[in-house]
């Protein structure tokens, strides 16, 4: 997500917004980035990937919704924010967590089960 009315050729950190919460772009928040610009950050992809892989809870994309990151509907479960109602679907969750583990500068872990 972008904060209203930035101005593209003069975009900075502070202009790009997780979907899910709505916390800015930071160092020590690191995010991903999905279709169209959409992004969920470290600490909600922490939230997603635990309800969705950890404890298999969740819930199916309702009709006329999608995930915000692949924008499409899936009958798996998703993870929908507290915050704004904003989904990630299971898949997504997953592809993220490997992108951010990957990223050496995040030095971010997934979430154990449990933990």
């Amino acid at each position: 997500m972008h904060r209203e009315g930035i101005n593209p050729e003069n975009a900075t950190a502070e202009d790009f917004l997780c979907d899910f919460c709505g916390q800015c772009w930071a160092e020590d928040r690191p995010m991903v980035e999905g279709h169209r610009g959409s992004l969920i950050c470290a600490k909600c992809l922490t939230l997603a990937y635990d309800e969705l892989w950890n404890r298999l809870a969740g819930e199916p994309i309702p009709e006329g919704s999608t995930c915000v990151l692949c924008l499409e509907r899936r009958d798996d479960p998703a993870w929908a924010s507290p915050m704004n109602a904003s989904l990630v679907c299971k898949r997504c969750a997953k592809q993220s967590v490997v992108m951010l583990e990957r990223d050496p500068d995040s030095n971010w872990k997934r979430p154990k089960p449990g933990a």
